[in-house]
């Protein structure tokens, strides 16, 4: 597999170089978790890679349930399918919890108690909260959510499956209870659930290393080892350059030029966030441009023929949207093009003309 395969590969196993005609939740799922701290961005990830899709589809699919977001892994914020979300919370938060800041902040077992009753009773009937409103709630009970305390209870409260995120209420984002916002979640084994998070970040994300899906899953090394040996009935495996790869199997090889060969990602996106070695798409010189000093914050990234070729910038207008490129070396007139036709398809999704900046 040659190194333009390898990324020809993962555009395609991620549904970016070919936007699939699944719906947003289907998205969602076929990923098994997508990054989405940055909400704007998280709408975008999603679109990119459902074909035809727009910023209403994908806040429908949530206002309709399908779609959750909490904090499903590594302790940040992901859209997980509704149906998946209560085994992954299950596989994967303890770890997080067990190394979480509580006692720091003096919060014990008995306040978590006290915090998780006040909730259902408040959001319990269909009912959702803001962060404010829910801070609110604690403090008339005179649990004080000053500092990082508010905002810690409503992370750990996600995590063990009690809260999750409701839709918006214009911009602000909202609470609800899991039990009643994804009902029909569903619980499996550990094995079960090692096994098939293997499997799906293997088939979404490939060619992976077992190290690429320690790093996105958060798992132990011991777990994510058993995940993989369970999964390789569905799985092919690669050497390339000494390191094992793994990913579903295919009957071709595509190449990158035969895409659409321009994508603008929002930060964050998996196609960048879903492995630990990050070499194959990004020339590590670049590394500072797309993670500025090191702060943790991604840029919107352009990806050309799979190699991430610079970053761009949209500011949205009432009645337009003007975006920006930043590529790493001048743009040619055919990637000028392709880069534009790429930014109308993100005006398309936001429902809004573009203007390109020079």
């Amino acid at each position: 597999m040659t190194p333009r395969d390898f990324l020809g590969r993962r555009l395609l196993n991620q549904q970016i170089a070919r936007a699939s005609r699944q719906s947003p939740a289907e998205v969602v799922a076929a990923l098994c978790a997508m990054q989405a701290q940055d909400y704007p961005g998280a709408l975008w990830a999603i679109g990119l890679r459902s074909e035809g899709a727009t910023q209403a589809d994908v806040e429908r699919a949530i206002a309709q349930r399908t779609i959750i977001r909490t904090w499903p892994m590594r302790g940040t914020l992901h859209f997980v399918a509704a149906a998946d979300v209560r085994w992954m919370l299950a596989l994967l938060t303890p770890r997080i919890i067990a190394g979480s800041a509580s006692r720091q902040l003096e919060l014990d077992g008995a306040i978590f108690t006290r915090c998780r009753k006040l909730f259902i009773r408040a959001l319990q009937g269909g009912r959702t909260l803001t962060r404010d409103a829910m801070c609110a709630t604690l403090e008339r009970a005179k649990i004080s959510t000053t500092g990082q305390r508010g905002s810690h209870i409503l992370w750990r409260l996600a995590q063990e499956g009690v809260l999750c995120f409701g839709s918006r209420e214009g911009s602000q984002h909202t609470f609800a209870l899991l039990d009643e916002w994804a009902p029909a979640a569903k619980s499996i084994d550990r094995e079960e659930a090692l096994a098939e998070l293997a499997r799906r970040y293997f088939t979404s994300h490939g060619p992976a290393t077992l190290q690429d899906f320690v790093w996105w899953s958060g798992l132990k090394v011991s777990d994510a080892k058993a995940g993989l040996a369970m999964a390789t009935p569905h799985l092919t495996r690669e050497t390339i350059n000494g390191a094992e790869y793994w990913l579903p199997p295919s009957t071709f090889i595509p190449h990158p030029s035969t895409f659409f060969p321009v994508h603008l990602l929002p930060g964050f996106d998996q196609y960048m966030l879903g492995y630990t070695d990050r070499s194959a798409a990004l020339d590590p010189a670049h590394c500072q441009k797309i993670v500025p000093g090191n702060n943790g914050m991604f840029m919107p990234t352009i990806v050309i023929r799979g190699r991430i070729a610079g970053t761009w910038k949209r500011v949205i207008k009432r009645k337009e949207i003007t975006v920006e490129a930043h590529p790493f070396v001048p743009l040619n007139k055919s990637e000028t093009h392709a880069f534009a036709t790429a930014a109308r398809r993100y005006g398309d999704f936001m429902g809004l003309p573009v203007l390109l900046q020079a």
